[in-house]
């Protein structure tokens, strides 16, 4: 019997009844199975990194792009020539997140009943023109205005984005691929400093230099939109860019992350579940604590290093670097994580980092000799924070099952991320500068918080996957069950069965796989740790 097991450790017999329905159109299609090896499965996922990922990575990078040149605005004249006061700024920062906090339940609903063919390219396109509005914008209450439409737009977009990685990737390979998308934080910083750097130099036109960076992004992100649609596909199973096998091979090669079918009825006993989930608010504070801390750098960062006693250009030029950490230790963390197959650990190193970055920024006196160069390093640990989010995004969808409540998890969680984006420019407020102590010193507080939920957040999981073993001994199936979905390599055998009373539990597991049902439903699914 272990023989007959083995065997499939190479070759995996597709069982095309749980994927029938997403495939029936295909042309050619008919119900059986398909051998399919790893080298197969490998063919699929590079077809996919070149076609999908890419267009991924490019959206993601213009949506920082864009709501992130405020801030370099900011620096070169915005709050003079727009005549902003007192806290207008901070406002004005906050404005795109409150737009993100109201939109994220309709988001989940949309994001379930649309399809990503069409819903990407037009939230792209209507981001793009709320640039070029801002552009146009020359008062606090249009800059309000056009901000606050900005962040409406760009409110789907991470929850989409994790939604299409889940859709497409095993969830061995959704880290490094949430990893290539989310670094355009830091590919955002260095392009954008670069930009604002050249358009510094535009001297006695019409246009104020904070309207020509964002004229010139607002312009590039319209253009993108058609392009979306162009190259865009909706899932595996109608993938224009596969064959009819590979579209095959590709929708069950995800099968092992027990996430559930691809649906678009969105069920609302799924959302309640998420909704009464104690997991759900426990990622919605750390999506919060990690969103409160990033105020430092997406917002007041460049203002920072302006309080160190630099001119406008050198301050932009200083924030390249801080780019270029962010896509290092994104890199480094993601690669760790997914070596490792550990998340927890990672993000409280990464905190660790943070806490220690405050500190320096906190407690080194503006006025000592020589202290630039321990505050740029004290700042330059910030970029750790943005490694925080992908593992965490990739922790969210890896640990939920169930089509609708993936989509209502990730907008819980983009609620928190808002709510800490709200929060955190508020906590720099103008009468701070330039030193900015009291918003590092409750950001200090906020890293430790971070760092305790997720040891609770390990400690959840470790409960639930017990409990999990029990059920499945319950049901006549064996407790241990291989989680094939972090695997490196496709086609390792689930059940390790070595005595024909194991080789008939082992028969009972998979079925699940394919069925639009929640982890907490699913007695086959594994918690990632």
């Amino acid at each position: 019997m272990s023989d007959s097991l083995q065997k499939t450790s190479s070759i995996e017999k597709v069982e095309l009844s749980g994927t029938q329905s997403h495939l029936e159109h295909v042309p050619g299609f008919s119900a059986g199975s398909i051998p399919m090896t790893n080298e197969q499965s490998s063919l699929v996922r590079r077809k996919i990194d070149k076609v999908i990922l890419p267009l991924l990575i490019w959206v993601y990078f213009l949506q920082i792009l864009d709501k992130s040149v405020i801030g370099y605005g900011a620096v070169f004249g915005m709050k003079t020539e727009a005549k902003l006061v007192g806290n207008q700024y901070s406002v004005i920062g906050s404005a795109g997140y409150w737009a993100q906090l109201g939109w994220q339940p309709f988001s989940a609903f949309v994001i379930v009943r649309v399809p990503v063919r069409y819903l990407m390219p037009f939230i792209v396109t209507a981001w793009g023109i709320a640039m070029c509005g801002l552009a146009a914008s020359t008062n606090y209450r249009a800059l309000l205005a056009c901000r606050f439409l900005l962040g409406l737009f760009e409110a789907s977009c991470l929850p989409l984005f994790a939604m299409i990685t889940s859709t497409w990737y095993r969830r061995s390979e959704q880290p490094i691929r949430v990893a290539a998308w989310y670094g355009m934080n830091g590919g955002a910083s260095i392009i954008g400093s670069f930009l604002t750097w050249a358009v510094s130099f535009a001297h006695g036109g019409s246009l104020y230099v904070y309207q020509i960076l964002f004229l010139i992004t607002g312009v590039i992100t319209v253009i993108t939109g058609p392009i979306l649609y162009w190259r865009l596909d909706n899932s595996p199973a109608s993938a224009r860019f596969l064959t009819e096998e590979e579209r095959v091979w590709a929708v069950q090669r995800v099968k092992d992350n027990q996430a559930g079918s691809e649906s678009t009825h969105f069920n609302w006993k799924h959302a309640i579940e998420a909704s009464w989930s104690p997991v759900t608010w426990l990622y919605v504070s750390l999506a919060l604590f990690n969103n409160l801390g990033a105020s430092v750098s997406n917002v007041f960062g460049p203002l920072i290093i302006n309080g160190f006693g630099f001119k406008a250009r050198p301050t932009i030029l200083l924030n390249i670097p801080f780019g270029v950490l962010q896509l290092i230790f994104i890199a480094f963390a993601c690669l760790v994580a997914t070596k490792f197959k550990i998340k927890s650990i990672m993000i409280a190193s990464l905190t660790v980092v943070c806490i220690v970055g405050s500190t320096l920024l906190y407690a080194i006196p503006r006025s000592k000799p020589n202290s630039t160069g321990p505050l740029l390093f004290g700042y330059y640990l910030f970029p750790a924070l943005f490694a925080i989010n992908p593992i965490l995004v990739s922790w969210v969808t890896a640990n939920t099952g169930g089509q609708t409540k993936r989509s209502v998890m990730l907008a819980y969680y983009n609620m928190g991320a808002s709510a800490g984006n709200i929060v955190g420019p508020l906590l720099f407020t103008a009468n701070q500068a330039p030193a900015y102590h009291k918003g590092l010193g409750s950001v200090m507080g906020i890293f430790a918080a971070q760092a305790v939920v997720t040891g609770l957040l390990a400690f959840v999981f470790m409960g639930m996957n017990k409990r999990k073993e029990k059920t499945r001994i319950k049901n006549g199936k064996p407790a241990k069950i291989h989680d094939r979905s972090m695997d490196i390599k496709y086609g390792a055998p689930i059940v390790d069965a070595q005595t024909e009373e194991e080789t008939a539990q082992a028969t009972k597991v998979g079925s699940n796989a394919a069925l639009d049902i929640t982890d907490f439903q699913n007695d086959e699914f594994t918690y990632v740790i």
